[in-house]
């Protein structure tokens, strides 16, 4: 190994953990390299700059090996520009030439100042001045095919000592995976400075992989049983290429070990994906239930079918995306031809990732209000009337819709996910995304809350009363239609609670309540008219249900069509759905 690889990677982080009398050896190499470091501390600027000035070809790529003790983020930025074309050859009227990068705006004769490449400093004339030159008159610094390559070795060494643990396990992974036998040395020499878990295990895993094309026999057969063990999906096809080259070869013990290592694989990636299928089932129960949960109350309690629903979830959505907006630059509306600016607050980032939290109160509120205003103008005088609640709600929904158009035009606004919404956990190649995870979470706290409601507090027994019996409610002194419209308002804002969170999985536009409406209406009717837990219950087993016939058949197409045969088959055997709710005036 040459000295500048060593002092290259004895810059990552980390103590070196010495393994017998080679690792000892190695380990005092590296403690003795600072001082060889200090001897050979050539500045990055000037070995660039000759690097790009060269014009032999052999030269050139010597003296870009040459960085490779310097390998690290400024040389990284440098090689890229350089990849990139950003680095002007300029020659000047003296004879001298140099690697600039433009810098500046150019004036009004298109003239622009340059950056010298060697020393920082501006590109200037005899006197000092800095050069106005036209970009047009010169070329970028040129690059060939074996240029590129050796400046991706650099990259690649560069990205193993990156301070920051995932990106440093990202570069590991990919120089595993291009299984080069050039890079063992470099992965080998990674293993004895690397200090965190995650890291040791992605090395080994790229080690055993690169030997599984060029190991030895007996390295071809321990890679084979480490990758089986460690259940490396990523490695499936370089097995099979290992057991087809084994049996031409007539390796019966490298065939058996890839072919045993496949199997094992084979029996991880089944149990991901029975996993995977099950969260999704989990969570796409979890948003059915967000959607459905208001709709529980209005259609399961008051009897009311209301198909303006779907609308009032778009509301807390659209309410979620005016509040990003005021948290970021504002958001200008011609509703109607009339221009209105909403000023915006332009938060840092940090700040911004709190719009969420803000929005979902809002979102309950905006909702309910619109669902107070729908029952106190249309839905008061229809009770007990359902074919013309159905007609009137449908009727208004168009409207809804066609005043989110006239608000926010006809195309899909974007709500961005805060940060702590955006990535995912990965355990053991399943991955579990926040979005998802906290939508699950969501529903449980939303069904704890609705049931907390109904059951334990005054306004809950008064909803259970009147709905149950209203005329007797109504006799005892109950205000019957205040307890409707505070009913409605709970189911409306129950909605607008819902439309908040599925702005995060997806565009919001005015007809997103539309997804969503018939399968909210079919996991309250499966679960029981006006029963909350059989609610939650339908809504989870329709999710995992359909998951599951998807992952099965292979067809998304198919598996809905599966779970809709057979809610068509169960109503047959149970109209009344899972749980019946019974009260006197039912019966």
């Amino acid at each position: 190994m040459s000295l500048t690889t060593l002092l290259h990677l004895s810059r990552c982080v980390g103590p070196v953990k010495p393994v017998g009398p080679v690792g000892l050896a190695l380990a005092l190499c590296l403690s003795l390299l600072p001082l060889f470091a200090s001897a050979q501390n050539t500045p990055v600027r000037p070995l660039l700059s000759a690097a790009m000035l060269e014009q032999d070809a052999a030269a050139q790529m010597a003296k870009v090996k040459a960085l490779i003790p310097h390998a690290g983020p400024e040389v990284t930025d440098w090689l890229t520009k350089w990849k990139n074309s950003e680095i002007t050859l300029v020659e000047l009227d003296d004879g001298t030439r140099h690697a600039v990068e433009w810098t500046g705006e150019p004036n009004a004769e298109d003239l622009r100042t340059a950056i010298r490449v060697d020393t920082g400093a501006p590109l200037a004339g005899p006197d000092g001045k800095p050069l106005w030159l036209d970009p047009a008159d010169f070329e970028a610094v040129d690059t060939t095919a074996a240029l590129r390559k050796g400046m991706k070795e650099i990259v690649d060494l560069a990205a193993l000592a990156d301070p920051v643990t995932k990106k440093r396990i990202q570069a590991i992974r990919d120089i595993g995976l291009q299984q080069l036998a050039e890079k063992r040395e470099a992965l080998e020499l990674r293993r004895t400075l690397e200090t965190d878990e995650e890291a040791k295990v992605a090395i080994e895993e790229s080690l055993a992989f690169l030997l599984v094309r060029h190991g030895t026999p007996a390295e071809k057969i321990a890679s084979c049983a480490h990758l089986g063990k460690a259940g490396a999906i990523f490695a499936q096809d370089g097995l099979k290429t290992l057991a087809a080259e084994a049996v031409a070869a007539g390796q019966k013990d490298v065939e058996k070990a890839a072919l045993d290592a496949l199997r094992v694989i084979g029996a991880h990636v089944t149990r991901v994906n029975t996993i995977g299928t099950l969260f999704r089932g989990l969570s796409l129960g979890s948003i059915l239930l967000v959607a459905a949960i208001g709709l529980a109350i209005t259609f399961g309690l008051m009897g009311v079918i209301n198909m303006a629903h779907g609308e009032l979830m778009a509301v807390g959505a659209y309410t979620a995306y005016l509040v990003q907006c005021v948290f970021a630059n504002g958001l200008a509306l011609s509703p109607f031809g009339i221009s209105i600016k909403i000023p915006g607050m332009n938060a840092s980032p940090g700040w911004f990732d709190v719009y969420f939290v803000v929005a979902l109160p809002l979102s309950f509120l905006a909702a309910a209000g619109v669902g107070i205003l729908l029952e106190r103008t249309v839905i008061r005088f229809l009770y007990r009337r359902p074919l013309e609640s159905l007609l009137a709600t449908w009727g208004v929904s168009l409207v809804l819709q066609q005043l989110f158009r006239l608000v926010f035009g006809s195309n899909n606004v974007q709500v961005s996910s805060p940060t702590w919404l955006s990535g995912n956990w990965t355990v053991s190649d399943v991955i579990f995304g926040w979005n998802r995870v906290f939508v699950i979470c969501f529903a449980g706290l939303i069904v704890f809350l609705t049931y907390a409601a109904l059951n334990r507090t005054p306004l809950g027994l008064l909803i259970r009363a009147v709905m149950q019996n209203r005329d007797m409610a109504a006799c005892m002194g109950v205000r019957t239609s205040r307890v409707n419209m505070l009913t409605f308002g709970l189911g409306s804002g129950l909605a607008g609670l819902a439309g908040a969170f599925l702005s995060q999985i997806g565009n919001v536009g005015p007809s997103l309540g539309q997804t969503y409406i018939i399968d909210a209406f079919m996991t309250v009717v499966v679960g029981g008219v006006g029963h909350i837990m059989g609610t939650v219950a339908s809504a989870l087993g329709i999710g995992l249900l359909d998951q599951s016939l998807q992952q099965i058949l292979g067809n998304p197409v198919m598996g809905k069509i599966m779970v809709l045969g057979g809610i068509i088959l169960f109503l047959q055997w149970r109209p009344s759905g899972l749980f019946v709710t019974r009260s006197r005036s039912l019966d």
